[in-house]
């Protein structure tokens, strides 16, 4: 191998290696966009941050399919409320793997409302969060996310398990 082999093989390495910083960093830029929007009561910047279908399980009892279900949550009385009382959505970095122009995460999230009787803050919900995105013409989007409350239900803790350690990728870290 010549050294123009060898330093198109480095510059192809390095290339691959800056791609990926790039995806992870407009990926956790993509989800720390979610708590300003919504806590703003942007309903249509909360919603660009899915693809047109995206799905969003919010809690059991709230699934949302597509970017108008999205906007429609933030506009609604419930969201509402809680903003105009003083709320706060706090999403943990999420630790993302990324495959191509898919990836996959995990993340908590904190509902911080306040109490104005009590002159201070308190933490209404912890909840468990994965998160597929997806690389689209406008960017990566997220293509779903499911958001489970830490309740004590094993399914849920589950939710934020690392990826299985596998013999490959054992080997691949020595």
């Amino acid at each position: 191998m010549s050294e123009i082999d060898d330093l198109r093989a480095t510059v192809e390495v390095l290339a691959a290696r800056v791609r990926a910083l790039e995806d992870q960093v407009e990926i956790m830029q993509l989800t720390a966009q979610y708590g300003p929007a919504v806590d703003s009561g942007s309903g249509a910047a909360a919603a660009a941050l899915w693809t047109e279908d995206g799905g969003f399980d919010a809690v059991p009892q709230l699934r949302m399919r597509g970017r108008d279900d999205i906007a429609g949550m933030v506009h609604g009385g419930g969201h509402q409320s809680l903003i105009h009382g003083g709320c706060g959505h706090v999403l943990t970095v999420p630790h993302i793997v990324v495959d191509g122009d898919r990836a996959t995460g995990r993340s908590y999230a904190l509902n911080i409302r306040w109490d104005a009787a009590a002159d201070r803050f308190w933490v209404a919900r912890v909840s468990a969060n994965t998160w597929r995105w997806v690389r689209t013409e406008r960017g990566w989007r997220i293509a779903e996310r499911v958001n489970a409350n830490l309740d004590g239900t094993p399914e849920h803790r589950e939710m934020l398990a690392p990826p299985p350690v596998t013999p490959a990728s054992v080997s691949e870290e020595k």
